[in-house]
């Protein structure tokens, strides 16, 4: 099995990719659908988010109230902080049993974890491969405008709150230019799927 990470900041293409990839035959992991799926009600992260953070974060159905979490965590540092150290080793966990099932499955697997937060997570994947869509902060303020209906200053901040154009590229074996048109990467995305076959 190869295990492939696939990052990029917010509007910069990653689905694009990770899309051109699955049909192309990768098996490719969610890390938002995963983060989702670790915090539903019964599960042991979402308990110990209660417990940190207060009953005031569940609606009434038992569910996480994400707008409420969000509220306390994105005002002060050290709430995000603690909620990254509930939330991220049980990403960590989901995501390796999945990882260990594709090898199972297959022992010659593509796979692809789609997962926006590498940088910031910090967490130790086993990655043969690290794939950074990339593309300009104004190109990505315009498609979240124009694609999302964001106001202008709201797709500002959501892209300064990420990690660093910089960063990302630091921990890059393969760029994929996203700046151009669809099927500039889409044409990038085959030239990896080719790479990753051969």
């Amino acid at each position: 099995m190869q295990l492939i990470g696939l990052t990029g900041g917010i509007a910069s293409g990653k689905s694009t990719i990770a899309r051109r990839l699955a049909e192309r035959g990768a098996l490719v992991v969610d890390a938002d659908r995963i983060a989702r799926e670790v915090v539903e009600p019964g599960t042991p992260a979402l308990a110990e988010i209660v417990d940190a953070f207060g009953p005031g974060v569940l609606l009434a159905d038992g569910r996480l109230d994400r707008p409420a979490l969000g509220a306390i965590v994105f005002a002060d540092e050290s709430s995000r902080l603690r909620l990254n150290a509930i939330t991220h080793p049980a990403v960590l966990s989901a995501s390796t049993a999945r990882f260990e099932e594709a090898a199972a499955a297959n022992p010659d697997a593509i796979v692809v974890y789609d997962i926006p937060l590498l940088v910031e997570s910090a967490n130790e994947y086993p990655f043969d491969l690290i794939v950074v869509a990339h593309a300009s902060a104004d190109t990505r303020v315009e498609r979240l405008v124009s694609l999302r209906g964001m106001e202008r200053g709201e797709a500002e901040r959501r892209i300064r709150s990420q990690a660093s154009d910089e960063e990302r590229l630091a921990v890059a074996d393969v760029v994929i230019d996203t700046d151009g048109t669809l099927e500039q990467t889409v044409a990038q995305a085959d030239l990896l799927w080719e790479r990753l076959r051969g």
